[in-house]
């Protein structure tokens, strides 16, 4: 009766997905921002076993698969925190991943340690636009794939965001940045006409949409021969069900449609495109990746990632603090800035105005009740350091400014800053009450990302550092948490805030 009911399962997911075998249709699988998400998230959706389940069921009916990642695989959870991306590299190759590109964040641990992951990996890894050549990723990399299905040349190239401001610059050295527009039009050009593809696919991971960088829209908008942008960097979830989604077609500069595709993050969907051979017209859908596989999933597989498990769930029972609620990530923001401003003052030995986080830097919620160690850790799961930055009050103020449209909202609570939500300058910052002065200088603690001018806080590097802590930042907060005697209820309000009169 067990194996009646997997076989009915399966036959019940390959046709509610609408698999359909075809010698002249190609699919492409696509997955992004999947952040070290190797077993399901706290809603029950994702889990690299489970998204095996339905790819594994999908090339076993169809006859021309491919499986690709628009990148951020890693940094989310304690698996990479632990093991530097082993886990995700090996999950990836459990699950056959054909093509690959890298985002911001497989750059968290240095280009040696993901010259490292590459060189494990069973895929492509493509980027058109980073020359590599002075790098360890120099012959990992490639800048463009062409496979044939059906008597059709299908292209793949991988288009990359400027680290500048985004990637710490100590961890790229060597790697030189070509502008997206120049290189992804160059190239599909030279795929189009001198490769004589027939089928131009970028896969991007550049963020689908930005008020001031490159994005998928743009891209698609300023280009003739690409066909199909499989996105990520965003978590832009793109239903090509749902009418309220975003925009997924985009007319491009010769007036022919252009697919984006992107499909949240986590893992909680597959993207599956199927692209017929005979006239390369698409149908699309998102696969929701849910409990419904858990009694198909892979036993070898699940065996080859249940080593890893036991020093994650480990940390996950060291206990640290207590909590009311569970506390979001603006909540989380307020507290850490408290933090870091303490762990400041005690660095400095002196006087320190204010604490600064970018919100970027933490990555999940406290749960209500008990935060363990592995909690704090998947929170704040970059290796950050507190440093302390003496720095000129005009360039706070541009600083402030740039906070603003990043949506920076971390500060200790002895600031208070208001801003227009029209030109998105701020109309006032007070710093113990007191307004900001141009001609002062101000000794601010935050994270040595946001002192190298990450997250294009650039004036940062205007300062002078006085001090930096010799924890990661998830070590200095677990000690500062350790010693809250009370329940954790800090402050839900943010403390930069749209001026009303």
């Amino acid at each position: 009766m067990k194996k009646l009911a997997k076989i009915f399962i399966a036959a019940t997911l390959a046709s509610s997905v609408g698999y359909g075998a075809s010698a002249e249709q190609l699919t492409i699988l696509h997955t992004n921002d999947t952040h070290s998400q190797i077993d399901p998230a706290d809603d029950n959706l994702g889990g690299a076993l489970r998204r095996k389940v339905v790819i594994d069921s999908v090339r076993s009916a169809n006859h021309n698969v491919l499986v690709v990642d628009a990148g951020d695989a890693v940094q989310g959870t304690l698996y990479f925190t632990l093991y530097n991306g082993e886990v995700e590299a090996k999950a990836m190759n459990l699950i056959g991943y054909d093509i690959a590109v890298m985002g911001n964040h497989e750059f968290d641990n240095g280009i040696d340690t993901l010259a490292k992951n590459i060189a494990s990996s069973n895929a492509t890894w493509v980027s058109t636009n980073y020359d590599v050549t002075a790098t360890p990723l120099d012959s990992l990399i490639v800048p463009y794939v062409i496979k044939e299905f059906g008597g059709k040349r299908i292209a793949f190239m991988g288009i990359n965001l400027d680290p500048k401001g985004m990637i710490s610059s100590r961890n790229y050295p060597g790697m030189k940045f070509l502008d997206i527009f120049k290189a992804a039009n160059s190239t599909a050009w030279s795929l189009r006409h001198n490769e004589r593809a027939d089928y131009v696919v970028a896969i991007t991971h550049i963020g689908y949409d930005d008020p001031e960088l490159a994005d998928d829209l743009e891209l698609a908008a300023n280009s003739e021969d690409i066909d199909l942008i499989i996105g990520a960097h965003t978590h832009t979830l793109i239903d090509p069900n749902d009418s309220n989604a975003p925009k997924r077609i985009v007319k491009n500069l010769a007036g022919k449609d252009v697919i984006i595709a992107q499909n949240g993050k986590m893992g909680k969907y597959v993207g599956e495109i199927k692209i017929d051979l005979d006239n390369l017209t698409t149908q699309s859908q998102l696969i929701r990746i849910d409990s419904r596989l858990d009694s198909l999933i892979d036993k070898e597989a699940a065996a080859a990632l249940a080593p890893y498990r036991s020093r994650v769930d480990s940390l996950l029972n060291i206990r640290v603090a207590k909590t009311k609620e569970a506390l979001d990530q603006q909540q989380l923001a307020n507290l850490f800035g408290d933090i870091i401003l303490q762990r400041g003052r005690q660095l400095a030995g002196r006087s320190v105005d204010f604490g600064l986080i970018n919100n970027g830097g933490i990555r999940n919620d406290f749960p209500k009740g008990m935060v363990s160690e592995g909690h704090v850790m998947m929170t704040l799961p970059f290796n950050n350091y507190i440093e302390v930055v003496r720095i000129k009050g005009y360039d706070l103020e541009k600083i402030f400014n740039k906070m603003i449209e990043r949506n920076i909202n971390g500060v200790s609570s002895n600031v208070e800053a208001t801003y227009n939500t029209t030109t998105h300058r701020v109309n006032e910052v007070l710093i113990n009450g007191k307004p900001l002065e141009q001609e002062r200088t101000y000794t601010v603690a935050t994270i040595d990302y946001l002192a190298n001018g990450g997250d294009y806080l650039k004036w940062f590097t205007n300062g002078e550092k006085i001090a930096a802590s010799e924890n990661v930042l998830a070590r200095d907060v677990i000690n500062a948490l350790k010693r809250e005697k009370r329940a954790l209820a800090p402050d839900a309000n943010p403390r930069i805030r749209p001026f009303t009169r």
